[in-house]
């Protein structure tokens, strides 16, 4: 039976050549994204600026609805169609392109840099592992996965998927197993059930809310119960992890890790929950501050 450790686990991520988070209070935060710097909202940055100037090449705006909206506006050039980034995987690199989007976002999360490490040490020793990646946006995730075995990815969104299979030029993985999906993710994974597939990990990283290809609509209060039911059902005693993250919700991760034990009572290994952070770039003045972004729940069994 599953171990519930109930204690919250911080999983914090740490900067690299590519990517880091240099200041953050009042609301914002200031990221280094290779040569440029931006400015985002970060409700959680109640605190005060460690840095009297933020010199940002461009700063995202939000509007008035909480949920969503806003503009980019830029103080320097920088290139629309995006710029080359790469993370550090164990013995390679996972290239992809960096940009500006109207969400808000840069084309990848990296928050989940320490997750994909994490994966990797759950899957090391595994041979040719079968891995799912639900809800898997630009790809960087799927790609970090496609070093130990096969990988499917599934993204509702077409320009997404195309995205990620550009990233996945860019880093030289053309010729590894990945199969690219514009599918449903709840209605893909009700059909790997139906098909008896078993896979040795899941990830997935839901909306608050969305619609699929087809517009099928995605609450996550109503729809990731059944979901995270089904993604159980993918996995076995030798199956190695689930990683679940949430985003923008007023939900603590105690309700997640609830959710995984309940559903993993039959499986060996255990169930954790915690937030997702990232930590300041030092100053000099003593480590970095951890910004949290998000919550997750996870099983391992190795």
């Amino acid at each position: 039976m599953a171990e519930f450790v109930t204690q919250p686990v911080i999983l914090a991520g740490e900067g690299w050549d590519g990517y880091g988070l240099v200041d953050s209070g009042d609301g914002r935060k200031l990221e280094r994204y290779g040569p440029y710097r931006f400015v985002r909202p970060e409700p959680q940055a109640l605190w005060t600026p460690r840095l009297a100037d933020w010199d940002a090449d461009g700063e995202f705006v939000p509007g008035a609805d909480e949920d969503g909206g806003g503009r980019w506006q830029f103080t320097r050039q920088v290139p629309r169609e995006g710029w080359p980034l790469a993370w550090p995987n164990g013995p390679e690199e996972v290239r992809f392109t960096a940009q500006c989007t109207p969400f808000r976002h840069l084309g990848f999360f990296p928050d989940m840099a320490p997750v994909w490490d994490w994966m990797g040490q759950k899957l090391a020793g595994k041979d040719e592992a079968s891995t799912l990646n639900l809800f898997g946006y630009t790809g960087v995730g799927t790609l970090a996965l496609s070093r130990f075995g096969p990988v499917v990815h599934v993204d509702a969104s077409k320009k997404s998927v195309a995205q990620a299979r550009e990233n996945a030029t860019l880093s030289g993985f053309d010729d590894r197993p990945v199969r690219w999906l514009v599918d449903d993710a709840a209605k893909f994974t009700a059909r790997e059930v139906r098909r008896e597939r078993r896979y040795d990990g899941i990830i997935l990283d839901p909306p608050k809310f969305g619609r699929g290809p087809n517009g099928e609509v995605w609450r996550l209060e109503d729809s990731l119960p059944g979901l995270v039911a089904d993604c159980r059902k993918l996995l076995d005693e030798e199956s190695r992890f689930l990683f679940l993250t949430v985003y923008a919700v007023r939900m603590s991760s105690l309700a997640l890790g609830g959710l995984l034990a309940e559903l993993f009572a039959g499986l060996p290994g255990k169930v954790e929950h915690g937030d997702l952070a990232v930590r300041e770039d030092a100053h000099g003045d003593g480590d970095g501050r951890l910004l949290p972004t998000a919550i997750f729940a996870r099983w391992s069994n190795a």
